[in-house]
């Protein structure tokens, strides 16, 4: 037998490499994605109240609605109203609650948020500091659609649309893409 043939005869563990490889880089661009949303989260926490409100405005602007941030004072529940137009007179009209603090929200403050919407309206809770499960538990049996957004989610749906957002929005949070080799 001469050595080609030796050669040809032995498997080879390139596709097993190239398998373990793979996985590997998969795993750290996971891990380095994972650690990217941690740094943006905390980047959020430095935010004050006013900008996080103006954050959540631009990443609804971003969904295509209208968005704007409601005058200060007692704005029951109405932090950020958005809409499909720019009058406020289409649906789904999207009111949204932004807490910008470290605790989380506990179900009275979410059933208050509830019971302040209209028929017609989409609610969005935005806590930084998260909700408790028995806020999971109001806005999961409300009458009328809310949704609730914890930090990671709303960090998560951010980089999700950062392409689509504007340059004030982007003044307030900006971030730098990192590219990857496939």
């Amino acid at each position: 037998m001469n050595a080609a043939k030796d050669k040809s005869a032995v498997p080879s563990n390139d596709s097993a490499i190239d398998d373990s490889n793979a996985t590997n880089d998969e795993e750290t661009l996971a891990a380095t994605y994972d650690n990217g949303i941690e740094l943006i989260k905390d980047r959020v926490n430095q935010l004050d109240w006013e900008d996080m409100e103006r954050l959540v405005a631009g990443l609804l602007k971003a969904m295509g609605y209208c968005a704007r941030v409601m005058p200060k004072g007692p704005d029951g529940g109405r932090d950020v109203v958005a809409s499909p137009d720019a009058l406020g007179l289409e649906s789904p009209r999207i009111v949204a609650e932004v807490k910008h603090r470290k605790g989380a929200m506990g179900a009275p403050a979410v059933r208050a948020f509830i019971g302040g919407l209209r028929a017609g309206d989409r609610g969005l809770y935005v806590s930084t500091g998260g909700f408790t499960k028995e806020a999971r538990y109001e806005a999961d049996r409300a009458n009328i659609p809310v949704r609730l957004l914890d930090m990671d989610a709303f960090v998560r749906h951010y980089v999700e649309i950062y392409d689509k957002t504007d340059d004030d929005t982007r003044s307030i949070l900006p971030l730098t893409r990192i590219w990857w080799p496939p």
